[in-house]
């Protein structure tokens, strides 16, 4: 029987993204802690609309996703690393107490599956690209009409 090796380089990866999602994501610090795991030439994938380039851009985000979701919690669910990239899907929970996207707030609970890959290097997350359940998004809120019964 071989003995099983973990490649230093996705643990680090690993404990970085989990940094990212517990200090920057869940703690709500855009400056320090994100600073800290996030590059400034940070490249968003694909990014939401309208936003802006790097690091800066990405506090902007999420920002806008704290103001429309004050609740917020990821947890991560599940990773794959390899190389300089870790896979990671995740769940976001959030009460919709303020506008997001143009949707005024509606008040209602959601759960909502996201997938992310992120590049990293040097400790720092350089690229992502954020897969989201946008569709079950906006069912949850009402703004997408229910799938129709068979």
């Amino acid at each position: 029987m071989t003995a099983i090796t973990t490649d230093i380089f996705t643990t680090d990866a690993r404990s970085v993204l989990h940094r990212f999602v517990n200090e920057v994501i869940n703690g709500r610090d855009l400056d320090r802690a994100m600073a800290e795991v996030v590059a400034e030439d940070f490249i968003e994938q694909i990014p939401f609309p309208g936003q802006g380039p790097g690091r800066a851009g990405l506090a902007d985000v999420l920002s806008g996703m704290f103001a429309g979701f004050p609740d917020q919690h990821w947890t991560i669910r599940d990773t794959l690393a390899e190389n300089d990239r870790v896979a990671a899907y995740s769940t976001w929970t959030g009460t919709h107490l303020g506008q997001f996207m143009g949707i005024p707030a509606t008040g209602k609970q959601v759960s909502v599956d996201a997938w992310t890959i992120d590049r990293y290097i040097n400790g720092q997350m350089t690229e992502s690209r954020l897969i989201m359940d946008v569709a079950g998004l906006l069912g949850q809120l009402g703004v997408l009409p229910a799938p129709a019964a068979d």
